[in-house]
């Protein structure tokens, strides 16, 4: 059994098109052996977003913290901490922090997609 806490693990800033005041903690991944899935930790800071983006594979999504502005397949949707969102392959979305705080949110994806290939954050 694999333990720890989230603060033990390091945030990683988010560096790529798009992005603006995202951290990611990958908390369970490929290099720890999970064999199906991995739980990434996102922080976005107050005025942030992820990219506006869409891939081939899905994501669970709890939100932790914070309040967001989610885009979804072309609709806009308010959530809060305590909403769990599926994220279905090639829809495109995003996470905008809508608060003064931090947005955090758990997202889960598999290790893997298209027969092999590691998905990226995982």
């Amino acid at each position: 059994m694999l333990k720890r806490r989230v603060e033990e693990v390091h945030p990683t800033p988010v560096d790529m098109p798009g992005v603006q005041g995202v951290a990611m903690r990958l908390l369970v991944g490929r290099k720890d052996g999970a064999p199906t899935f991995a739980m990434r930790h996102y922080t976005v800071s107050p005025g942030g977003h992820t990219p506006r983006h869409q891939h081939n594979y899905e994501h669970e999504v709890m939100i932790m913290g914070g309040t967001a502005r989610v885009e979804y397949d072309g609709a806009f949707h308010d959530c809060a901490a305590g909403d769990v969102l599926l994220i279905e392959p090639n829809k495109m979305h995003q996470f905008v922090n809508a608060g003064p705080q931090d947005l955090t949110f758990l997202c889960f994806v598999p290790v893997t997609f298209d027969c092999g290939k590691p998905t990226p954050g995982s």
